[in-house]
């Protein structure tokens, strides 16, 4: 294990990307310990690992968020989102909230909703005398909001290396999604109020009225993807199928897609996808690598060997997951974690679906976090603000994300109770 963790370690040092890092330590592993036959079979199980129906509903998600982000739908959203919260106190910071909680209801891509969210918020709330700071971080923090509601790419990836149904992670990630997005609601209030932000005029019911028919055609959408899933008409994989034709008339409709220009979040969409799947191919050989050495197991006896206390392990858990959201890409995160976090989640008897809600909440709060939070880059690059200033202003605001991660933690019926609902559980 410290071979395959050194050379690991010795290529991320030399600047080699996380996913190539990957493979190339296995792979400098098996030649090194004469796995020469698992070697020769190597892009078979990296090809098998990535040959799962429910893996396609990764790019499809991905057009979907690409396709929202097209200008005239981002558009629709907010000026909704202004007329139900814009006028409380913060307004401009609440319309955040809700703007990235639906946007994670529809596209699953964090990253995408921050640049599209943040290229048109974060202008805004500085002109209105927001802190750039405050209104980077917290556009930064929303974006664990939008990977924790479903549909989730991470959920799709957890379900496919735990072989957990991705459709009961989907539902259990509406309550704990929704909960981070109002517990940060009280808080975006409190700094408005103490640092005298501006409060908007409230719009008439025929305005409000308005921008709710402007913009129903899209709030439907995350209706659709979770009532299919639900009510069993279709699968998530069906359901993104589903979404991208939908949001591709829209975009038609709008005029803000041509045949001329809609290759680009294809396009977009095909490059990412390409690097999601090359890290999850990785999976393979990286799982087998720790079963060969036993490391889940090893892992799993030193740390029942501390304590047999099902709530502390679940805070050490908590605790190793955060860590590594910080330092690691989010998949690559996982497939590291997964091997060992199953093992301990099996004997602690933590039902699967509970416990996939807990790694990806952790590893969402990791895109916000740095030194290499993704979101919290994009969002200090539109902002033009330093990291450091961002992160710390950002501090209270990924407690109360951390507060709401212990609730579902410590209180399962808070992510199982609507899958006990739909689902035979």
């Amino acid at each position: 294990m410290f071979l395959f963790a050194g050379t690991f370690l010795g290529l991320l040092l030399v600047s080699v990307p996380i996913a190539l890092a990957l493979g190339m330590a296995a792979a400098i592993y098996l030649a090194i310990t004469g796995n020469f036959s698992l070697l020769l079979i190597f892009p078979q199980r990296m090809i098998n690992s990535i040959d799962q129906f429910v893996l396609l509903s990764v790019p499809l998600f991905l057009v979907v968020g690409n396709l929202m982000n097209l200008g005239g739908i981002t558009d629709r959203v907010l000026r909704f989102s202004n007329a139900c919260v814009g006028h409380v106190r913060g307004g401009l910071s609440h319309v955040t909230i809700v703007a990235s909680m639906f946007f994670g209801g529809v596209t699953g891509a964090a990253a995408a909703d921050t640049s599209a969210l943040g290229s048109v918020l974060i202008p805004a709330m500085a002109k209105q005398g927001y802190q750039k700071d405050y209104a980077a971080a917290l556009l930064t923090v929303c974006a664990v909001v939008g990977a924790v509601i479903p549909p989730s790419i991470t959920m799709v990836v957890y379900g496919a290396l735990a072989q957990v149904s991705v459709a009961q992670l989907f539902i259990a990630g509406i309550v704990p999604g929704i909960l981070i997005g109002l517990a940060l609601m009280p808080y975006a209030w409190f700094v408005a109020w103490r640092n005298g932000y501006p409060i908007s005029v409230r719009v008439n019911m025929r305005e409000r009225l308005g921008a709710t028919v402007h913009a129903a055609p899209v709030l439907v959408l995350p209706a659709l993807i979770l009532g299919g899933i639900m009510l069993g008409i279709f699968t998530p994989t069906e359901s993104a199928a589903i979404a991208v034709i939908y949001i591709m008339l829209l975009a038609f409709a709008y005029g803000v897609l041509s045949w001329r220009n809609i290759w680009r979040p294809m396009a977009e969409a095909a490059t990412l996808t390409a690097a999601i799947m090359f890290i999850v191919a990785m999976a393979s050989m990286i799982q087998f690598i720790f079963s060969y050495e036993r490391i889940p197991h090893q892992i799993t006896q030193l740390m029942l060997g501390i304590t047999d206390n099902k709530y502390l392990l679940l805070l050490m858990i908590n605790v190793l997951l955060l860590v590594l959201g910080m330092f690691l890409e989010t998949i690559a995160a996982m497939i590291l974690a997964l091997p060992v976090l199953l093992e301990i989640a099996k004997v602690i008897q933590i039902d699967p679906v509970h416990f996939g809600i807990i790694v990806v909440i952790n590893l969402s709060i990791g895109l916000a976090t740095p030194p290499v939070g993704v979101c919290l880059f994009i969002a200090c690059g539109i902002a033009k603000v330093p990291i450091e200033k961002v992160s710390i202003t950002m501090l209270p605001m990924i407690a109360i994300a951390i507060g709401v991660l212990m609730l579902v933690t410590f209180v399962p019926a808070v992510s199982l109770f609507l899958p006990s609902l739909f689902f035979d559980r």
